[in-house]
């Protein structure tokens, strides 16, 4: 990991989701966004120095050299962020998130890292703060993390952003119409987080609430999740 001097420093394991059949329906208590399809990664921003870590706590930033100047281009000088690499391409006329090219920007060669930078260039779309200037926001409510949020990612008007923050609700009927929505989109689903729920690292504080699809399978080997309900 690079060096930085923020109030929240890495390794941060980011807070996790549990899954739920349905979207929450309670009014006024949940904030409702897009399950996006990349890769996990939390962005730690101080000045010049980027780190951008996986969900795993490894360092990302030497397979997107180009995402690293976007965050120093784009977020707040000093921020420690949580969100999605992605790597959008037009497929028949339209935009959708392409995992094939992003995972095969995990490679060890260099030379094709800058390629593929060239090529199938990442985006970042931020969708939880946990830090802006010297301020924590870990024990803060999401409603004001993502004030926060909004102020971290700059706007650039008429100019390509690479940076972006995500759609969210507090309305569960319309969080319900994404659902059927974003499955057109490639998108994962939707994820739900409580308006007045702080950020927990490594916590299932989350809920998501992903698209159900049948398969016939054959199962060679399984274990009982550690709930004692269902398959691990």
């Amino acid at each position: 990991m690079g060096t930085v001097d923020l109030p929240v420093l890495p390794p941060v394991d980011p807070m996790l989701a549990k899954a739920a059949g349905k979207v929450p329906d309670e009014a006024g208590v949940w904030s409702f966004e897009p399950k996006w399809d990349g890769f996990r990664a939390l962005a730690f921003r101080d000045g010049d120095e980027v780190v951008l870590q996986s969900r795993s706590g490894k360092e990302l930033g030497r397979y997107f050299p180009e995402l690293l100047d976007a965050l120093r281009d784009e977020l707040a000088d000093r921020c420690v962020l949580d969100g999605e690499v992605v790597v959008p391409r037009e497929v028949d006329g339209r935009v959708r998130l392409d995992w094939e090219s992003l995972s095969q920007r995990i490679h060890p060669a260099a030379s094709r890292i800058t390629m593929l930078a060239e090529q199938t260039p990442a985006h970042f779309i931020g969708f939880d703060a946990l830090a802006l200037g010297d301020r924590s926001l870990l024990a803060e409510p999401f409603r004001d993390r993502r004030v926060a949020l909004l102020a971290a990612i700059r706007e650039k008007d008429g100019q390509k952003k690479w940076c972006h923050v995500t759609r969210t609700t507090a309305d569960p009927a319309v969080g319900a119409q994404w659902l059927d929505t974003f499955e057109g989109a490639r998108l994962d689903g939707v994820i739900a987080k409580r308006l007045e729920g702080p950020y927990l690292p490594g916590k299932r504080e989350m809920v998501k609430i992903k698209h159900h699809r049948d398969a016939d399978c054959v199962a060679l080997g399984y274990r009982i999740h550690k709930s004692g309900a269902g398959v691990g």
